[in-house]
């Protein structure tokens, strides 16, 4: 820290003929160099990299984008600090001027870290080549390649990220955790049956689940999947719709969802207790199934568990090969789906805004008009303000002193300004009534004054750096799986034990000559967490993957235990 503080060309720059090359343009990029180093800051988030290649951030990153301008920072440098960043949870471009700039570097085998301003530069730059669409779905692909069997059950959800700011004006929407109608953007994940991220698409007027199935996600799906690829589509109530249903059929889809609506209870008798292995527990599910019919004639599969308390959870399905267990858990199994999202929120700062630009949106889409909601408040206001004169009105018939006013003639002489208020009141009611009538529920961005007024938040920066948390987030599921013989719960245990890993020191010792880079770990806090971390050392050296950039293998060492 004292000789990175000390340098001339600012703080950890020590690669000054590197620089000044990259300043005129003759440095196409700095490679990769270490050095050895003792107790680096953080750099047990090397353990991540073996993961973070095999996911492909790097080659579908250097296939889609190409390579960067001249400059001492490249694509590789770039695709690598945010995946870091991610791992090491820093949460913005701002909070890495937090962290120790010289040690962050040695991560990336450089001097230093890029500051914010060149990390947004560079941001910018990606985005300027408008891939990142190509970017993620060459990601998706490569994992919908690597594991096949994970996809015969594809859980489809929505996630809406609420935007804070007061600059630009977004499209609102429901946000359920908050019980708030906010301006958001809603980003629709679609999760494998192991609940991690296949791929996601922003719907670009917050548009809901039926709508988005029909227009991006099966599509997408299919081009992904191929034409003859089968796959249970499973989502919940919001895509609720029979003629949907119908076709998911006809494209070659399986549905499996929550019955929407009221519907009569089945028979107690009719359901039996069933039990079988649910993600290696053994449970019990009390449960009925038969053929129901829809209101479009379609003939599913509904399968209903009884609950102690009583209630009926219905699920339907077009799939008829499988018990009823197994859809019932296939179908709960989609909490798994709400708790990456948490999960998501809370680590990888799904939510955090990585730009503040925006776009105009698209003059053709239709969002709800603004003036049905402006004279929908104004006619709740006037009928709410003649509630209470009528009250009032009521209220002092009831008190009329009838030795004064024995006829209603008389009271309502006597009480006639309240009673052309009242009529006032009734009029306006009326006019507002029908204005609201003759407005449409929907109306074309275009149309909206004063033009521009909605807008969407760039896409591009914003697509590129969740492809890079999704591939951070698969990258750290694939070390939990290989922590699972050392903790019984393992996606709890094992997540918070990598979270340890990743911010631990270690120190960085390569061997030219021997052409390895040995990543030596500092103890942990426990013995068991270092047993647990000597095997994933162990599991990770045999991958023999080599430092991005570099010939050097990785070669991780465990911290030495005591006897």
């Amino acid at each position: 820290s004292d000789r990175d503080a000390r340098t001339r060309g600012g703080v950890a720059v020590h690669r000054e003929v590197e620089r000044a090359l990259a300043a005129t343009g003759q440095l196409p990029e700095a490679a990769p160099r270490f050095e050895a180093a003792e107790g680096v800051r953080g750099a047990g988030a090397l353990c991540a990299l073996p993961a973070l290649v095999q996911h492909g951030l790097l080659t579908v990153g250097e296939r889609v984008y190409g390579r960067l301008k001249n400059g001492f920072y490249g694509l590789r440098t770039i695709l690598l600090t945010l995946a870091l960043m991610a791992l090491l949870r820093v949460r913005t471009p701002e909070q890495l001027a937090g962290h120790a700039p010289g040690e962050f570097g040695r991560l990336l085998g450089l001097d230093r870290v890029p500051e914010v301003k060149t990390l947004r530069r560079k941001l910018g730059e990606l985005a300027a080549q408008r891939q990142a669409h190509a970017f993620h779905r060459g990601l998706a692909a490569r994992w919908l390649q690597q594991d096949p069997a994970v996809l015969g059950f594809l859980y489809v959800d929505g996630h809406v990220r609420p935007y804070h700011g007061h600059k630009h004006r977004l499209p609102e929407t429901h946000v359920a955790r908050r019980r708030l109608c906010l301006p958001a953007t809603t980003d629709f994940f679609v999760n494998d049956q192991r609940a991690e991220p296949v791929f996601l698409i922003t719907a670009a007027a917050n548009d809901g689940l039926i709508r988005m199935l029909r227009e991006a996600i099966l599509p997408e799906l299919r081009q992904q999947l191929g034409p003859a690829r089968r796959v249970t589509v499973v989502f919940d109530r919001e895509g609720w719709s029979p003629t949907l249903f119908a076709e998911l059929l006809r494209d070659g889809f399986d549905v499996l969802t929550y019955r929407k609506g009221k519907h009569r209870d089945w028979p107690a008798k009719a359901f039996t207790p069933v039990t079988g292995t649910v993600a290696g527990r053994e449970v019990t599910y009390t449960l009925a199934e038969k053929r129901v019919r829809l209101s479009n004639g379609l003939r599913l599969r509904e399968v209903r568990r009884l609950t102690a308390s009583g209630h009926q959870t219905a699920v339907l399905t077009s799939r008829t090969d499988l018990s009823a267990l197994e859809l019932a858990a296939r179908m709960f199994a989609r909490w798994q789906q709400e708790n990456f999202f948490r999960y998501m929120r809370h680590s990888f700062a799904l939510d955090a805004l990585v730009t503040y630009a925006a776009e105009p949106a698209d003059p053709t889409r239709t969002v709800p008009n603004p003036q049905r909601k402006k004279t929908q408040r104004a006619l709740a206001e006037v009928r709410r303000t003649l509630a209470t004169r009528e009250q009032e009105y009521g209220a002092r018939a009831r008190t009329n002193p009838e030795g004064r006013r024995p006829t209603m003639r008389g009271f309502k002489i006597a009480h006639g300004k309240l009673a052309q208020a009242i009529r006032t009141l009734q009029a306006k009611v009326e006019r507002l009534a029908r204005r609201l009538k003759r407005l449409p529920a929907r109306v074309p961005v275009g149309e909206l004054q004063p033009p521009g007024t909605v807008v969407k938040l760039a896409p591009e920066a914003k697509l590129l750096t969740d492809s890079i948390k999704l591939t951070a987030y698969r990258a750290e599921t694939a070390l939990v799986r290989l922590l699972g013989p050392h903790y019984a719960r393992t996606e709890e245990e094992g997540r918070a034990l990598l979270r340890e890993v990743f911010t631990a020191p270690a120190d960085l010792l390569p061997d030219e000559a021997a052409g390895v880079l040995r990543v030596r770990l500092h103890t942990l806090a426990n013995p068991r967490s270092n047993r647990a971390l000597a095997a994933l050392c162990a599991a990770l050296t045999a991958t023999e993957t080599c430092f991005p950039g570099t010939t050097l293998r990785l070669v991780y060492e465990p911290p030495v235990m005591q006897t």
